[in-house]
């Protein structure tokens, strides 16, 4: 397979990997509309350098690594299971709380903030790490020209925060912003249970071998 051709399945594969329902989503789609649309855009940059973060330790043979040290596989997703219940649990704690729109200093550090949690949700997720390595594992030539490793990172950044900005934007309309002030406490509660039962399903599946 051509080198080209190899590049644009992986992606291809890494968009239809983004576009499934998972914390990331979740957590996005929160951001812009319980927040602001900058926080969701916010959010779904921190997306993309996840991605990118992913993509280059994928280039680098984590895949490899964590298939031969079970133990540190397993580490990983207790780690990342637990790090999504301790963000379900700060959504649901805050889900009765009243919104309060900050003033524009206010919603740079709120940006900021947002930047970090989108990157750390990506993070947590040690499937993600799996999920990349096996894809470039599967379709990356052996030993690819020097042009691949300079274009994936930068085409994995515009897949993943592309995507995550179109859930931003969806979100963030006005519509969907009135409906989330109604029901809040509902929706911050369905959105942390679903968060937790990521989190607690990575922590139960993590004794398991084969990744």
């Amino acid at each position: 397979m051509p080198a080209s051709t190899a590049i644009a399945t992986i992606l291809a594969a890494l968009l239809l990997g983004a576009m499934s329902p998972g914390p990331s989503f979740v957590i996005v789609a929160r951001n812009a509309i319980g927040l602001s649309r900058s926080d969701g855009l916010a959010t779904a940059a921190g997306m993309g350098i996840g991605g990118v973060f992913f993509s280059a330790i994928a280039l680098l043979g984590l895949y490899t690594l964590l298939a031969t040290v079970e133990w540190l596989y397993v580490g990983l997703k207790v780690a990342g299971g637990l790090y999504l219940i301790y963000l379900a649990s700060k959504i649901w704690r805050g889900a009765a709380k009243p919104l309060a729109f900050d003033t524009a200093q206010g919603a740079n550090t709120n940006a900021r903030k947002s930047f970090w949690i989108g990157l750390s949700t990506q993070l947590s997720n040690p499937k993600t790490a799996v999920y990349y390595g096996s894809i470039f594992a599967a379709l990356l030539p052996q030993h690819p020209p020097l042009w691949c490793y300079f274009a994936l990172p930068p085409a994995i950044f515009a897949i993943e925060a592309g995507w995550y900005t179109v859930v931003a934007l969806c979100f963030s309309s006005k519509r969907p912003r009135e409906m989330y002030l109604r029901w809040k406490a509902w929706i911050d509660r369905v959105a942390a249970s679903a968060v937790a039962a990521l989190g607690l399903r990575l922590i139960l599946t993590a004794h398991k071998v084969g990744i």
